[in-house]
């Protein structure tokens, strides 16, 4: 919308996951991280997919422009989240228990994507929180700047392995906020 055919081009404007899948963030660390639990320990999986590509000189608004990109995903996942917990909020689970399956399949949904869009948030390249900082900030140094793009992957694993209890409340906020279920009946 705002000028940018590089995602077009690419074949990446699709609803189709194939083309979205990134090898080794989609397949090969998922799968390394479940090895654990093949022998009953507990195990912590995540992953990742190929960013959507875009070009920031197309954009037809310099500053704000790769900040509202970014900021899209992040939006979308909210905007589910709201819906499925609304959804959730006003299905009649007591008077119908037939519909607890229903019912965990949304707080899944709405969980899961609280936790995207809030992570996806947090301002360390390559996630979209960090389209918005630099946009806030444009007056960050250019050595800032290129120190955090450079090495916002070790960042950003650093952050899920050491920070990422300081997500986890936000997550529960909303999601109780939404739901009007308290996450600790969840964990019960």
């Amino acid at each position: 919308m705002f000028g940018d055919p590089t995602a077009k081009k690419l074949g990446r404007l699709t609803l189709n996951p194939l083309p979205h899948l990134d090898p080794i963030g989609s397949v090969i660390v998922p799968l390394l991280l479940l090895i654990p639990a093949i022998f009953g320990a507990p195990a912590i999986v995540f992953g990742w997919a190929k960013p959507v590509p875009f070009n920031p000189l197309y954009l037809k608004y310099k500053r704000w422009g790769a900040a509202i990109v970014g900021m899209a995903g992040p939006a979308s996942n909210l905007v589910l989240a709201v819906i499925f917990g609304l959804l959730l909020r006003f299905l009649p689970v007591a008077e119908n228990p037939e519909l607890l399956g229903m019912a965990l399949v949304f707080m899944i949904i709405v969980y899961l994507n609280l936790l995207l869009a809030i992570f996806n948030l947090i301002p360390i390249p390559p996630l979209d929180g960090s389209k918005l900082l630099f946009s806030l900030f444009p007056q960050i140094s250019r050595q800032t700047r290129a120190f955090l793009e450079r090495n916002g992957f070790i960042l950003l694993l650093l952050f899920i392995f050491f920070g990422f209890q300081i997500v986890i409340p936000v997550i529960s906020f909303f999601f109780s906020l939404i739901t009007g279920i308290h996450t600790d009946a969840l964990f019960q």
